[in-house]
């Protein structure tokens, strides 16, 4: 009975037009934020951050970078592991090239320098599309980590091709290296994802997501009316890279500390996040949360019970993850293609108008 918008009035378009219009909404996001910010900090220690809480909010940054370019501009990409790889070379470079400059100012420049990546291998876009794109991006994604695994430079000529970054501080506090704490590790990574996600949320709600949503729902049609193919296909490849590009970074960075093309960006990274935005909902950025939340959480749900509880064998328990996965993947494909998000819309529906039926 608590949940309504009887009584709930708008007297103007810009409160109409809220991304939270009813009230309830509202002041739960102020509480989730406030949390977030305020109370998880002081109670969170390693295991949380490195096994739940950091993965899930670097995986939801790449997720919202997807879900521009294929949930709302309809361009399918299975290059986001080669995207990431970029973003981590790019800060690690940085990184090393001026140690004087601020970690933060490496982060956006190494989106920077994916999103320019992702315009370059996003030019086939304006040609094809549909399953021949998705053969293109994914032609990028082994020839980006081909790349960082065989040109030295791009690892500093280390002798086992790693790239490890270095101790960089933010307001005094190391957020980067091996002296890293936990809250510094979650403080960083929420920050990004809330301007990001804050930045992704305005966007589609405007003009050059109006674009994108045209361009995906038929593009002819949109051509037709005044959207320029060029600009709005390259303008979601620029934004979706810039996004798994800061994700790649801090992935590097700030979450493993070391890393390798292939075992940290290789095809399996891909497919991750485009699984992500499958399970979540497609075109929808509560989705991306959803999504990278579930299949963060899976796997240490999974080896918590099975392994910890019942004793099983932790490649069983690998194996039933996939199995999991690949069947969730197949139920919201046939029975809700808009994933979680659309279940939780619903969910919401149901309670404004409970007790009374549909």
């Amino acid at each position: 009975m608590f949940y309504r918008e009887a009584g709930d009035f708008k007297t103007t378009y810009r409160d109409d037009g809220q991304t939270f219009p009813i009230r309830l909404d509202r002041w739960g996001y102020y509480v989730i934020l406030a949390a977030a910010f305020l109370v998880v900090p002081i109670y969170i220690d390693a295991y949380w951050a490195n096994a739940v809480l950091v993965p899930f909010l670097i995986y939801a940054i790449a997720a919202l970078g997807l879900n521009v370019l294929t949930g709302y501009a309809g361009q399918v990409s299975l290059g986001t592991g080669g995207f990431m790889a970029v973003g981590a070379y790019a800060v690690y470079k940085l990184m090393t090239s001026f140690p004087e400059v601020s970690i933060v100012i490496h982060i956006l420049l190494a989106g920077g320098i994916t999103a320019a990546v992702g315009v370059l291998f996003g030019l086939p876009s304006l040609r094809i599309k549909g399953f021949y794109l998705a053969v293109a991006t994914l032609a990028a994604q082994f020839f980006l980590v081909w790349l960082f695994n065989k040109v030295p430079w791009f690892y500093n000529y280390s002798a086992s091709g790693q790239i490890t970054a270095p101790t960089r501080r933010v307001f005094g506090y190391a957020v980067t290296g091996p002296t890293t704490s936990a809250p510094a590790k979650y403080l960083i990574c929420l920050c990004f994802l809330f301007v990001l996600a804050w930045a992704v949320r305005n966007l589609t709600r405007g003009t050059l997501g109006r674009k994108w949503m045209a361009i995906r729902d038929m593009d002819i049609a949109a051509e037709i009316i005044g959207v320029n193919p060029l600009t709005a296909k390259l303008s979601a490849f620029a934004v979706s890279s810039f996004l798994i590009g800061i994700a790649g970074a801090l992935l590097f960075a700030v979450y493993l500390g070391a890393a390798d093309a292939n075992e940290a960006f290789g095809i399996n990274k891909s497919f991750l996040v485009l699984f992500m935005i499958i399970i979540g909902g497609l075109g929808s950025i509560f989705g991306s949360f959803a999504g990278a939340a579930f299949l963060v959480l899976l796997p240490v749900l999974l080896k918590n019970i099975l392994v910890g509880s019942f004793g099983w064998p932790t490649n069983l328990a690998a194996h039933i993850e996939l199995m999991i996965v690949g069947a969730l993947i197949v139920f919201f494909l046939i029975v809700e293609p808009h994933g979680l998000a659309r279940l939780w819309q619903l969910t919401k529906e149901k309670l404004r108008l409970w007790p009374f039926p549909h």
